[in-house]
This record gives C-alpha cells, structure tokens and sequence, in this order.
C-alpha cells in the first residue's frame, strides 16, 4: 500500500509475490515506490535450493538473513550466515547464496538502485495470494538465462571448490 507523500506501509504477508523455482520472493517495495532509489524483497529459500552463481552490472546488493542457515559464495570466499548475519555484495561481484539444510531459511535483500524486481516479476510466477511452494522447470531456467542478460545480470557456472 502506497501513502502519497507520506512513505510506504506494506502489512505482513503483503507485497508483490513471485516464485522463481521454489523460492518465493516477496516485493516489499519497489522502484516505482521508491523513485527508483532501491528494491526490497523476502525471501524463502527452501531447503536445497536458493541462486545460481551470477553477477550484477547495474546493481549492489545487501542480505539479511532472519531466519535459518544459507552458505553464501562471494567471489571465493564462502560465508555460512546464520541468522542476524549481513552481508554486501557490490555491482560486478560474481555471489549465490544456497540453503543447504533441511529447513526453509528466510532473509531480505536489499537492491539499490532499483530494476532487479523487474527481472523477477519477468521471470519468476506470479503468486496471489503469497503462498508457499513451486518448481522450476527446465523452461523456467531457458527463461531464466535468455532474460538475465536485459537486467545486467550474467548468470555464472558454479564455483570451483
């Protein structure tokens, strides 16, 4: 919910919903909010899943892990953050964050400027209302890798250990 010059409000369990893969990706707020300053998303990362190895072009972004365990890859530099755990990824570092235990893990992230809820809203389902539980297909990740490139984002191989 938008107030005219008076900021943002957006209630729990609101927000713009996507799920890309199992993952769901919950739009607190977006540029069109924001004068494309910044986008803010939580996320659910259910157990086994989360990003693939990437980069951004256009945009830094910052984690906040409230909930659960993820192992994030910086470049070369593997983090298991719990929750309370921060973390800064600038514009061109090559990251993923994974879930890796058994139970979902839940964190925000914090882009700046704004676009990266463009390329979810683009590639990702739509859900409404928010719920939780999804796929991703073998079209999904074409979709996926054809799309990333628009937004500034190259979609890496996996690290070497």
């Amino acid at each position: 919910m938008t107030l005219p010059n008076l900021g943002l409000v957006v209630p729990p369990g609101d927000g713009r919903a996507y799920y890309l893969g199992s993952d769901l990706y919950v739009f607190k707020a977006i540029g069109a909010e924001t004068g494309e300053a910044y986008a803010l998303c939580e996320v659910t990362v259910e157990p086994q899943s989360g990003t693939p190895f990437h980069r951004h072009s256009r945009e830094d972004e910052a984690f906040y892990v409230q909930v659960g365990e993820l192992q994030f890859q910086l470049e070369d530099q593997t983090v298991v953050a719990t929750a309370g755990t921060f973390l800064y990824s600038p514009k061109g570092q090559a990251h993923q964050f994974t879930n890796q235990t058994a139970t979902a893990a839940k964190l925000l992230i914090w882009v700046t400027p704004a676009g990266f809820e463009r390329f979810i809203a683009e590639v990702g389902q739509t859900v409404a209302p928010v719920q939780v539980g999804a796929t991703l297909s073998p079209a999904d990740v074409d979709n996926i890798l054809v799309t990333a490139s628009r937004y500034g984002i190259e979609i890496l191989p996996p690290p070497t250990p």
